[in-house]
């Protein structure tokens, strides 16, 4: 609180009074009755005072968010997409639209998963590589059972992958794992059929009814941005293409629009149903950078989503392209129906 100029047109008096009641009200937290009770005035006078020292400048209120947090695009965005939460980041300030997700989203999103997860939840993680960063940073979680809702990009890179979040999460927690040992990706229905069956991905398939908070990446349809893309044959990417492809998360592809295309290739994949994303209260996607901004923004209008972990760039492309009024992720609507 300071005072300036304005207010020094108060008596002494009444600055005296005004501060007094104004360090009870903003620093000390007392009601105005409390405050009323002290200096043995009514409440509405106390409202009054109150009033008075901030339209004198008597009283400066300032909103101070981390310097990295940017409030502004932050709830712009929520109230664009109808998003339970929105958190925006700055943009590396060399930034182009090749660079990968911005490093701070991993540390941003585990702060906001200890937000969200409450003591008995299921946490469930899909493979990415924002997910794996997010877990990476994870300091804080109630205890909660955390499970893989996805196989992973390549078996042999498990350790440092899906099943190392899964692990450090319930590490962090003090909770149950319920990892999954199995690609991503099968050559066929039949073989995704039967890894599916096997006991330990049985099991953790049980827990994706119970999942009450997961946490997503996203990528576009191109090389080195989907893990998707990258596991299928030229052939097989020309054929997804052609289905008019635009983005990807956990093994579902969808159009510019949100429409699901292709999902023919779910039934070779080892992932969390369509469906199932749709009926988890809270579902938050992290994801970045500008190569990834029409991804995101598919994705989006699909209705799997609730939250959104991105940068500032990413912000405003949305925020400019994006057609006021849609709110899909707040209504969860499938945009094929």
């Amino acid at each position: 609180m300071s005072a300036g100029r304005s207010a020094l047109r108060m008596g002494p008096a009444e600055l005296v009074q005004a501060a007094a009641m104004a360090r009870r009200f903003y620093l000390e937290g007392k009601s105005k009755i409390q405050i009323a009770e002290e200096f043995g005035v009514s409440r509405f006078k106390v409202a009054r005072v109150l009033e008075t020292a901030l339209e004198r400048d008597l009283v400066r209120i300032e909103i101070r968010v981390p310097a990295e947090l940017d409030a502004e695009r932050s709830d712009a965005l929520r109230a664009r997409y109808g998003l339970r939460h929105a958190v925006v980041v700055e943009s590396p300030a060399d930034a182009t639209e090749d660079a990968p997700d911005p490093e701070n989203l991993g540390a941003v999103a585990a702060d906001l998963l200890g937000e969200l997860v409450n003591e008995g939840d299921v946490l469930g993680l899909a493979w990415g590589r924002s997910t794996i960063h997010m877990a990476a940073s994870l300091h804080r979680l109630p205890p909660c059972t955390v499970v893989q809702l996805t196989g992973v990009y390549d078996a042999g890179t498990a350790e440092r992958g899906s099943v190392e979040a899964v692990r450090r999460a319930a590490q962090v927690s003090g909770g149950d794992a319920h990892p999954i040992y199995a690609p991503m990706l099968l050559p066929d229905p039949a073989t995704a059929a039967a890894l599916r069956s096997q006991t330990g991905i049985a099991r953790a398939f049980e827990y994706f009814d119970k999942v009450t908070v997961a946490a997503v990446s996203i990528g576009s349809w191109e090389p080195g941005i989907s893990t998707v893309h990258d596991m299928l044959s030229d052939d097989e990417r020309a054929h997804y293409a052609s289905l008019g492809v635009a983005a990807e998360m956990s093994a579902h592809l969808f159009d510019a629009e949100g429409r699901r295309v292709g999902r023919d290739l779910g039934e070779r994949c080892i992932t969390v149903e369509a469906d199932r994303l749709r009926r988890i209260p809270e579902v938050v996607a992290i994801a970045g950078g500008l190569r990834k901004a029409s991804a995101i923004g598919a994705v989006l209008r699909s209705g799997l989503v609730t939250s959104l972990v991105t940068d500032t760039a990413v912000a405003d492309y949305l925020l400019t392209e994006s057609q006021p009024g849609l709110r899909p992720a707040l209504e969860r609507a499938d945009p094929d129906d």
